[in-house]
């Protein structure tokens, strides 16, 4: 299993590298086989953030924590990534019978998922897609005052989501073919 570990604003030391490679082994017990695992370390005035991105046989578990601390940023973030693991274990081992190791996953403390009610959804909303710029979009969905917006994009003439991301700024996702 390869592990990278990069930094944006602050250098990685080789303590920084220890703490991060010795916390990601938490993860690792989990599965039999992973892709390389990133770990992306970034200063922000004073704000210490520290992403995870494992790859597993096509599904993605990532998770971001934000403190003062470097070192605490890390710690929260395999937490976070734990319980995303423990969350969602029977469909991990579902999906991933012949890479994900149940055994290991401990016992819920709380209810058992009901499968029904995990993902059921609760409003459906149909609306009327028009084509527009990117600008456009990002002035509606801040009219609106929502975090995201579905809009044709007038220039690929696809359907694209706008979206505001934690740093204010805002991101595009587009379709791939």
């Amino acid at each position: 299993m390869a592990i990278s570990v990069r930094g944006k604003n602050i250098e990685i030391t080789d303590a920084l590298r220890e703490r991060v490679e010795k916390r990601i082994g938490k993860i690792t017990k989990y599965f039999a086989s992973l892709g390389e695992v990133t770990a992306l370390l970034t200063v922000e005035k004073d704000r210490h953030i520290a992403e995870i991105t494992v790859p597993v046989n096509g599904i993605i578990l990532r998770a971001e924590e934000s403190t003062n601390d470097m070192y605490a940023s890390i710690d929260m973030v395999i937490k976070k990534i734990e319980k995303q693991i423990e969350k969602y274990r029977t469909k991990l081992s579902k999906r991933l019978p012949s890479g994900f190791k149940a055994d290991l996953m401990p016992s819920s403390k709380t209810a058992d998922f009901n499968d029904e009610n995990e993902f059921r959804i609760v409003k459906s909303k149909r609306f009327a897609i028009k084509p527009m710029p990117i600008e456009e979009a990002i002035l509606q969905m801040n009219l609106l005052n929502h975090d995201f917006y579905v809009f044709a994009n007038a220039d690929t003439e696809e359907v694209n989501v706008i979206y505001r991301r934690k740093d204010s700024r805002y991101g595009l996702i587009e379709p791939e073919v």
